[in-house]
């Protein structure tokens, strides 16, 4: 046996940490049978653990030191990990589903299926959190595959088949945190370090029922000293998992009181009713006693009774209501006679179909020891070192902020994960944005937001470090939380809206004015700060008086805007024409002949003062007054009537160029666009202009926004 140990190197070691005992068994998996070459197993010396829960953390670590001692006598050589499995008390589970793409089909590999089932587990995870039924903190102990599909279809091993998409159904399991942190820190006050984790009826099933078996619709019911814990099978696939919190120790108490004996000596009567006639005890008053088997049986035969018909309950509840074609029955707690028979009643099923396994379920366990046990007993713990090899499933510890925290490890772990199950301020990891700034242009809103500032802080043992760092056993991480940026701030000259320009004709001078704005309906400057909620007003027009002002020129009379008459008042838009002459030319016509042709000299000279005047002024802006810079360009001859104006209009979200006028209204859009009005068909047309009704004459300008459709009219 020695030289079969040298040539396996790494054996795995489970530990059944049970209510009442613990086992110990130590092997290697060669092909398809597993090896087992030590065995161990000591109980409590006092009721450190209840309902499969630890209560005394350190006299449960105490008993595990004593077994891994002796099995490392018994292999000589030394064990510093170990497989653990936990019991299903307030079990909760959850079933998902993943799927994986990859770009081309491709051979499935290992590594594939289990990224696959991988992604499962975290999902489920997700899931589970999001669910907030519970303020207690659960952890994921174990997973199960129930299916497997390939491009959609179910299959029932991936590895090898080529492939684009694959999927997994898959169900995993949770317990509360003090389960879980109870079992990790008895084991490590025994020197060891957890090496796998997973969940009591998953660890048993792995021994129990075959995987060829589990195409039958069958139960596993692994009853301990505190809880029994409940596997359903169907399909070939593991569908369901529970736990109901009464098992071997209740039936123990009954004999405590009935005999006046302590919890132990309680214990050996219990078991001696399994193979002895009378059993001999002393009671607590010292007095030697007897019972007879019967009677022990009569004693617990009601409780027993109200066991199975829980764990019958349980078993329909997770089975859809219904029961199951066959029970496997392991661990201790089921060994008391009549068990098999009562649950066999409750289900409604024959007795031989519900069946204590032990020995005839490990035809592929090879015994490598002397005087092995292969009772029910073992069950559990050998399949808690199959687990091992069939998934990975671990918690880590580290550091945040000085807080020890535990965490699901998939192996990727990152700051972001460890600041998430620390409850960290997720605000507090990135930077944040300051105050945004909100104002309305032209009735519609505005949002300029706030400047980031400084990102959080991040060292991982005393190195610097971001979010996105792995992060690993026994990490010691600091994070000091982000910062806030300033408030978002603008002047009113930043608005895209300001820095288009109206071009105008004054006088057969092409002058490009500065778009203005008023804020709250008063004018002001470009220089303005932007409040919260302002309403703002870009406007695209000038009045002729203004535009004179800007050129800081006289305004005269027989002012004409697009070669029509008009007021000073009158608005001027892009590509409008405007000509005036000065006083003392209308007074030249009023005079007779003689000084009507000195006047109409003088006139000439009039018109042509005002052009240099606007010559003059463009590109001079009046600092002291605030005006805004204004731009001309010489245009040889008249100033155009013409039919050289060109803008662009957005209608129905496309660009239209309007071309071969000085000036457009809105009708004239009907010449350039397919829109035909005679084809109403009893509907009523909408047309709007930069988001309001329109109207036909009203004068378009380069950039303007234009909707055209027809609306179906209301029925009366």
């Amino acid at each position: 046996m020695a030289g079969v140990r040298e040539r396996q190197g790494q054996l795995v070691f489970g530990l059944d940490i049970g209510t009442r005992s613990i086992v110990g068994t130590v092997g290697y998996l060669d092909g398809g049978s597993f090896h087992v070459l030590a065995q161990r197993s000591r109980e409590h010396e006092t009721r450190a653990m209840l309902d499969g829960q630890i209560h005394d953390i350190g006299k449960v670590g105490e008993t595990i030191a004593k077994v891994r001692s002796g099995l490392e006598e018994d292999l000589n050589r030394s064990l510093t990990e170990v497989c653990i499995a936990a019991a299903g008390r307030v079990l909760r589970t959850v079933t998902t589903y993943v799927e994986l793409n990859f770009e081309t089909d491709r051979e499935i590999t290992e590594e594939d299926i289990y990224s696959l089932s991988t992604m499962g587990v975290e999902k489920a995870y997700e899931e589970f959190q999001g669910g907030g039924d519970s303020e207690m903190k659960f952890y994921c102990v174990g997973y199960t595959p129930m299916r497997y599909y390939m491009n959609g279809y179910q299959i029932g091993n991936l590895e090898g088949h080529k492939a684009k998409n694959i999927a997994i159904d898959l169900i995993a399991t949770f317990l509360p945190d003090d389960v879980v942190d109870g079992l990790y820190k008895a084991v490590e006050l025994a020197g060891l370090k957890v090496a796998n984790l997973t969940l009591e009826p998953i660890a048993a099933i792995q021994v129990a029922i075959p995987e060829k078996y589990r195409m039958l619709n069958m139960a596993l019911v692994d009853v301990g000293a505190g809880t029994s814990d409940i596997c359903i099978t169907k399909e070939g696939t593991i569908t369901a998992y529970g736990m109901i919190p009464v098992a071997g120790d209740s039936l123990t108490d009954i004999l405590v009181q009935h005999c006046l004996v302590d919890f132990e000596t309680a214990e050996q009567i219990k078991r001696g009713a399994g193979c002895k006639e009378i059993i001999e005890y002393v009671d607590i008053m010292g007095l030697p006693q007897t019972i007879s088997a019967k009677e022990v049986l009569s004693l617990l035969g009601p409780s027993v009774e109200k066991m199975t018909k829980m764990v019958a309950d349980g078993i329909r509840e997770l089975n859809g209501e219904k029961p199951v074609s066959a029970v496997f029955v392991v661990g201790g707690g089921g060994m008391i006679p009549g068990y098999t028979e009562s649950l066999a009643a409750e289900l409604g099923i024959v007795k031989e179909r519900v069946a204590i396994r032990g020995q005839e379920v490990m035809q592929n366990i090879s015994f490598e020891l002397e005087d092995a046990r292969r009772d029910s007993m073992m069950v559990t713990p050998i399949g808690i070192c199959l687990s091992y090899y069939e998934q990975s499933n671990n918690f880590i510890f580290m550091e945040f902020n000085g807080v020890r925290i535990k965490l699901y490890d998939n192996g990727k772990l990152t700051v972001a994960d460890a600041a998430m199950q620390s409850q960290f301020p997720n605000d507090d990891l990135f930077p944040k944005r300051g105050e945004a700034l909100t104002f309305n242009v032209n009735g519609k809103n505005r949002i300029v937001r706030g400047y980031l500032g400084e990102a959080a802080v991040v060292k991982v043992n005393d190195v610097s470090a971001d979010m996105y760092t792995q992060v690993y056993n026994g990490s010691r991480i600091e994070v000091t939380a982000s910062t806030a940026g300033e408030a978002a701030s603008m002047e009113l000259g930043k608005l895209p809206e300001l820095s288009e320009q109206l071009h105008i004709f004054v006088n057969g001078v092409k002058i490009n004015l500065p778009k203005t704005a008023t804020v709250n309906g008063g004018r002001e400057n470009e220089f303005y700060m932007i409040k919260e909620d302002d309403d703002i007003q870009i406007h695209n027009f000038y009045s002729v008086e203004e535009v004179a002002g800007l050129l800081d020129v006289p305004l005269g009379n027989r002012i004409m805007v697009n070669d029509t008459p008009a007021k000073a008042d009158t608005k001027v838009y892009e590509a409008f024409t405007i000509s005036w002459s000065l006083e003392q030319e209308q007074k030249a016509q009023e005079g007779g002949e003689e000084e009507e042709d000195e006047k109409s000299g003088d006139a000439g000279s009039s018109a042509s003062e005002v052009s240099e005047a606007v010559e003059s002024s463009a590109g001079v802006a009046n600092e002291d007054s605030g005006k805004p810079a204004i731009q001309s360009e010489e245009i040889q001859g008249a100033a155009p009537k013409t039919e050289n104006a060109e803008i662009i209009v957005i209608v129905n979200r496309q660009a239209v160029t309007l071309s071969g006028k000085s000036a457009y209204v809105y009708v004239d859009v009907f010449d350039y666009i397919d829109f035909d009005l005679t084809k109403s068909a009893g509907r009523t047309i909408v047309t709007t202009l930069n988001g309001r009704p329109a109207e036909y004459m009203e004068a378009l300008n380069d950039g303007d926004i234009i909707e055209i459709y027809w609306k179906e009219r209301l029925n009366k």
